[in-house]
């Protein structure tokens, strides 16, 4: 009875998330680089989930929190990238009540074990204890609570090196890692093929990380621009979930088709 009041009273929206990809839905997701929460709470009603980017945008902790809350209010799991595994990013992305938590440009089996168990309370791992938000202001505390914590958790690690594909085999073993999620421009890179995202080499190198981690029933998605072909080649491969696009981009495209369209329908102005 104390975990269901703590899913109606907190943060629960990640078992959607999951219960979405487990029936076999593609989810597609948005990044969020903007301040404003009215942006998540605008999106919250078209997403499957968000991803809140703290790796390459200057975001304050305040605006995450405030997405965090307009994300909860909508229904909708937000997932935060950190810019590192400095223990610091992980204790406040997740005393601040993320529901789930990406770690980018992973080199090695041990580094994500270590992202995995500063995550995950006691006996999971060695998070330390000093949640706000996760605990409802401190009205669901206790042994319940560290359950809920572990069980209710997303936790990714972002895999865009050759190291970490090297080693994918033991990443996927990882007892406490949820998902791994590609990042493909960064991934074609450190195989030499900057920026070729479509190279046979890479998508061949994505379908492995899919294999590999479904096999043993971890999630797999991937990071990309707002590209349905891109976002389809991925689902092909065997990717689950999506971060498709994000807000400036979306904003933008939408401005520059609408005014393309006013301008070509506007009679010619001459003599």
């Amino acid at each position: 009875m104390a975990l269901a009041r703590a899913c109606t009273a907190m943060i629960c929206n990640i078992h959607k998330f999951r219960e979405k990809m487990d029936a076999g839905q593609f989810c597609l997701g948005a990044g969020i680089t903007f301040y404003d929460p009215s942006v998540t709470e605008a999106l919250c009603d078209s997403v499957d989930f968000f991803w809140i980017d703290l790796e390459h945008n200057p975001t304050s902790f305040e605006s995450v929190l405030s997405h965090l809350i307009a994300a909860r209010a909508g229904g909708a799991p937000a997932i935060v990238r950190i810019p590192s595994g400095d223990v610091a990013w992980i204790k406040r992305t997740l005393d601040s009540g993320a529901e789930g938590i990406i770690l980018p440009q992973t080199k090695s089996a041990d580094e994500i074990r270590a992202f995995v168990s500063n995550c995950r309370y006691a006996p999971m791992g060695s998070r330390g204890f000093g949640p706000r938000r996760p605990t409802n202001y401190g009205r669901f505390t206790g042994g319940k609570y560290l359950e809920h914590a572990n069980q209710n958790l997303f936790v990714v690690a972002q895999i865009e090196t050759v190291s970490a594909l090297n080693e994918l085999d033991a990443i996927v073993a990882i007892e406490g890692l949820d998902s791994l999620v590609v990042g493909p421009y960064d991934l074609s890179a450190s195989m030499g093929m900057p920026g070729e995202v479509h190279h046979p080499k890479i998508l061949e190198a994505i379908r492995q990380v899919a294999s590999k981690a479904r096999a043993v029933g971890k999630y797999v998605g991937m990071g990309m621009g707002g590209n349905a072909e891109h976002a389809l080649e991925a689902a092909g491969l065997g990717v689950q979930w999506a971060q498709c696009g994000n807000d400036f981009e979306y904003m933008i495209r939408a401005a520059d088709q609408l005014y393309q369209t006013v301008r070509q329908r506007l009679p010619k102005s001459g003599k």
